[in-house]
């Protein structure tokens, strides 16, 4: 299928690794144009070695304002529009409440809340002209919460909420806003984790996939993800805002 994203034009935040890199290069495949944001300065310039000279890489810390502004800017004044937001940038942060720290739980807000509100915001003028989208990415947990996942949890719940509140808000403007609920996938933070620990990979995501109990019995690859986002930010979804879909291979109990 022909997605329809010619020289359309995507800003996608935490794209240096894992699912946002994978987004970026599907983009790119179907003839978009991409700019993504990191504050890491070493894999943002991975990222521009794996993208090409095509994508639009910017060292931005998406807590601050100034660096996401600037973000856009740069972004808009590249490509004279812009069609899509994808807030992807987070961390996986979980603990038990009882002993997570008030630091902890407004750093995760700062960074998976109040960064992702203030993208939609700033790119909301130029979204209205170009009908885009907005995408923001987020976890299974924010349906079915574990103990011990917090702040996690909490924060990616507001954030199925402030999409479903913006997809009311924004929609007569014809601007969309879904959602990305993903399971365990493949992705930079995994990578690290097995790397500190000094495993082999391909079995830290055997193991993960196993512990987990998934139905389909392995770990989701970033393409995968990237395929249905793709989709969700492209006209053929024309129809579907307000939602959260659940890419997680069966794993979350809830539909």
């Amino acid at each position: 299928m022909d997605l329809d994203l010619t020289d359309r034009a995507f800003l996608i935040t935490g794209g240096t690794d894992g699912l946002g890199l994978a987004l970026a290069s599907t983009l790119l495949a179907e003839g978009a144009h991409v700019a993504v944001c990191g504050r890491d300065a070493t894999r943002l310039s991975h990222a521009q070695e794996q993208l090409g000279p095509e994508a639009l890489c910017v060292e931005a810390d998406v807590t601050s304002v100034g660096q996401l502004d600037e973000f856009v800017d740069v972004a808009l004044a590249h490509f004279g529009r812009i069609d899509g937001v994808v807030n992807n940038a987070g961390k996986t942060a979980a603990s038990a409440i009882a002993s997570s720290s008030d630091d902890a739980w407004r750093e995760d807000y700062e960074l998976k809340v109040i960064a992702a509100l203030h993208l939609c915001r700033r790119a909301l003028p130029a979204l209205r002209e170009t009908r885009g989208s907005v995408l923001n990415v987020l976890a299974i947990m924010a349906r079915t919460p574990p103990p011990n996942s917090t702040p996690t949890a909490a924060s990616r719940a507001a954030g199925l909420a402030l999409t479903k509140a913006l997809s009311h808000e924004v929609g007569p403007h014809g601007v969309r806003a879904n959602a990305l609920l993903v399971g365990l996938i493949e992705s930079g933070q995994w990578v690290r984790r097995a790397a500190d620990a000094q495993r082999d990979l391909a079995e830290f995501y055997a193991d993960m996939a196993q512990r987990a109990g998934i139905p389909l019995g392995r770990i989701g690859s970033a393409q995968e993800f990237a395929n249905v986002a793709a989709f969700l930010l492209s006209p053929r979804a024309s129809y579907v805002t307000g939602v959260g879909i659940s890419v997680d291979g069966g794993l979350s109990g809830v539909i």
